[in-house]
């Protein structure tokens, strides 16, 4: 199974709202390299770390997994939504979108600023690609990572 960071605004969606929810659908991704991560490579059962960015606090927070195929972002299709895209088509979509489901939050948060200090993610695409929302983590990123949120 493949592993990933989701990316979140905590002011739009939370890990708290995850842990409420249990399962949500990840959509609203309007980056074509993160919809083809979702769209192609996305399968249940890969592990998810939920990122918090654009707030006080930005890291990791807590863990999750894919748990549905991709399909479809509805809001593509929802004129009233702020994710509707015009050019989309019910017949070919642009966009698509992986269930979460929850599995537990970070004891403690894994700050930006300490996964930058780590030779362990020297090479995290994080770092390089800052502004895109769903990118892969490699099994050794996955390990230091979560070893770092008991």
């Amino acid at each position: 199974m493949a592993k990933w960071l989701l990316k979140s605004e905590p002011a739009d969606y939370s890990i708290d709202d995850l842990a409420q929810d249990q399962v949500t659908p990840w959509g609203g991704i309007r980056n074509f390299q993160a919809r083809n991560f979702i769209r192609d490579q996305m399968v249940i059962g890969d592990q998810v770390l939920i990122y918090h960015s654009s707030c006080k606090l930005t890291g990791v927070v807590g863990i999750a997994k894919v748990s549905s195929a991709p399909y479809a972002d509805p809001e593509q299709f929802d004129q009233s939504s702020k994710y509707y895209d015009s050019g989309a088509e019910q017949a070919d979509p642009k966009w698509y979108v992986v269930d979460i489901q929850f599995e537990s939050k970070a004891k403690r948060l894994l700050p930006l600023k300490s996964m930058k200090q780590a030779a362990e993610l020297a090479d995290f695409i994080l770092f390089k690609q800052t502004r895109l929302s769903v990118l892969p983590v490699s099994e050794q990123q996955w390990q230091f990572i979560t070893s770092q949120l008991a």
